[in-house]
């Protein structure tokens, strides 16, 4: 055999690989994983140029790999003003933060925050451009939800971005107003688009900046791949992750989804999903599904027409549904599209089926199609779900087992910048089904820690047709890998919270350690 360039012995390896579960000792050539043995004695791949650690009995896993994130979000989120629950409790609050903004930002330039949960603020009301006119009057100011559905932009933000008494609601979208006077309040729901079409985005050297954080933040948590779920994403999108991946600053690998509207152009270009190298892949086609006006955004006829178009392309489709309407729709317009066009493998997607019941659950199985949901939003989430889905619907939220057992391949995500891209604590959600304050959200659909483990690593490859080189660890297979700091497969349901990440592995190069090993 070849010598090897990196050993990781005495090591507790989890292959998340059936045909050969566990390991202590694996080596790395040429960025794959050349063997995995449960014997130390790999003398014969080592030479004077081998780089050997020892692990000393901590747990190697494949890194991990988030099915559904915003990078680009969680990018702007680290270099703006963080507007989460963790550290605001009031309007108040959010004004205080947005005036020591102001503060330090050139007039007429905008300020941008993120993460507000109306939740969490006093009457769940969201704040108003009357609320942000007191910040300042001289920046326009564009607050995003948590959710990234929602905007809220004071008075200067709303005549920049041409909205005002008369302004019709773009496509799908809604302007909040006053019921006596007609005036915008300022709240605007499902316009991202829109807003990202008429105000500037950020200049290249701060995104750039927070690129970086990003990346390294990821990295931190062992995260190796990750696919990037924005609807707006285009060739200009793609273009900046090839420099992004070019000059260094963005690390995991990245399958990027593309947006509906731009299919034509990246067909055009050849680029359909799948094509790309091991660094960058084009992914899933995006389409979302909202009741932002009380019912779906798009016809039966428009949305049925719409995918398979997609489909006839060639490309896969990842469909954004979360209540029960939505995935019953995005359901009938796969099956159009299959049933029209019958396609093997073709491996289409839902993005959350947040609700979804057992006889969706086996529809869904039955004409191939994969979910990427959030196991992480019942720990970060609890207690609005408890509040605000109705109980017969409870038992049916996230409902990661009852897909499970239909056969569907589920696969794991953050959402983030939505909650933290940490894949702990979705790993945790998964098998506890506990809240942050303890709640419990229907505890039978709890699953084995092998099986959230499966969810975070060997799915989401699956789900981007890549399980063929990522996802386990597995020879010749990417050298991408995780080391912990306790065995999941081993440790209460409380712990697994406090696992740490000693060091992360990509392609047999380390680019993340903390220190400790």
């Amino acid at each position: 055999m070849p010598e090897a360039d990196l050993i990781l012995t005495n090591a507790n390896i989890i292959t998340i690989d059936p045909t050969h579960p566990c390991g202590s000792t694996l080596a790395v050539k040429n960025g794959n994983i050349l063997a995995v043995s449960e014997s130390d004695n790999f003398d014969c791949l080592q030479s004077s140029i081998t780089k050997v650690i020892d692990c000393q009995g901590y747990t190697i896993l494949p890194g991990f790999h988030d099915a559904h994130c915003h990078p680009v979000g969680l990018a702007e989120s680290l270099i703006s003003p963080d507007l989460s629950h963790s550290s605001i409790r009031s309007i108040t609050d959010i004004q205080q933060l947005l005036k020591k903004t102001a503060s330090i930002t050139p007039e007429g330039n905008w300020i941008r925050a993120r993460g507000y949960n109306e939740f969490y603020l006093p009457g769940q009301n969201h704040p108003t451009r009357y609320d942000l006119d007191k910040v300042t009057t001289n920046h326009p100011i564009k607050l995003t939800h948590r959710t990234g559905h929602a905007h809220v932009l004071n008075s200067l933000g709303l005549g920049m971005a041409g909205i005002y008494i008369d302004t019709p609601e773009p496509p799908g979208g809604v302007i909040d107003r006053d019921a006596e006077t007609g005036e915008p309040t300022g709240i605007l729901y499902e316009m991202g688009t829109y807003l990202n079409e008429v105000i500037p985005p950020l200049h290249d050297k701060e995104l750039e900046r927070g690129v970086r954080l990003a990346s390294q933040q990821l990295i931190s948590h062992g995260i190796t791949s990750v696919q990037d779920a924005s609807v707006r994403n285009g060739l200009q999108r793609w273009q900046k992750y090839q420099q992004w991946k070019q000059d260094g600053f963005f690390i995991p690998r990245i399958g990027m989804m593309i947006g509906s509207e731009a299919v034509q152009q990246f067909s055009e270009q050849g680029l359909i999903t799948g094509t790309g190298d091991d660094e960058q892949t084009v992914g899933a086609v995006k389409i979302i599904l909202h009741e932002a006006t009380g019912q779906i955004n798009y016809s039966e006829n428009e949305l049925c027409k719409k995918v398979r178009h997609i489909h006839k392309l060639g490309y896969q489709v990842a469909i954004h549904a979360v209540t029960e309407t939505a995935v019953e729709a995005a359901y009938q317009a796969l099956k159009y599209a299959i049933v029209d066009t019958p396609r093997h493998d073709h491996r289409h997607r839902i993005e959350h089926c947040s609700v979804c019941k057992p006889d969706v659950a086996t529809s869904l199985h039955e004409i191939g199609v994969v979910i990427a949901t959030q196991p992480a939003f019942i720990y970060y989430n609890g207690e609005r779900y408890l509040e605000t889905v109705p109980s017969e619907l409870i038992d049916h939220l996230y409902p990661v087992s009852t897909l499970i057992d239909a056969g569907i391949t589920v696969a794991a995500s953050s959402d983030c910048p939505v909650v933290s891209p940490d894949p702990m604590f979705g790993i945790y959600a998964a098998v506890s089904r506990q809240s942050v304050t303890g709640q419990s959200i229907a505890p039978q659909q709890a699953i084995h820690i092998d099986k959230a483990l499966a969810l975070h690593t060997i799915a989401p490859a699956y789900a981007q047709f890549t399980e063929n080189i990522k996802g386990s660890i597995t020879p010749g297979k990417l050298a991408d890998l995780v080391i912990l700091s306790k065995d999941p497969l081993q440790i209460a349901p409380d712990e697994i919270r406090e696992i740490e990440v000693f060091m992360t592995i990509l392609g047999g190069q380390i680019e993340y350690q903390n220190g400790l090993l």
